[in-house]
């Protein structure tokens, strides 16, 4: 049994109320975890070519406010 079968079996165990807890904290831990991705993906140039194509596309006026 793997690792993730056997968290599976537990988070499938858990009262309703360690349930209610268990979503709180893995959604506050995964949006930490997301962020820092997204942190590291930024400092090391993944989203250049990203940034580079949204400024040329609203410089060449295919973009619209908010």
């Amino acid at each position: 049994m793997s690792t993730v079968e056997k968290i599976e079996g537990e988070i499938a165990g858990l009262s309703p109320a360690d349930l209610v807890a268990f979503r709180r904290w893995f959604i506050e831990f995964d949006a930490i975890a997301w962020d820092r991705q997204f942190e590291t993906d930024a400092i090391g140039g993944k989203l250049d070519a990203l940034a580079e194509r949204a400024l040329k596309d609203h410089t060449s006026g295919r973009s619209t406010e908010f």
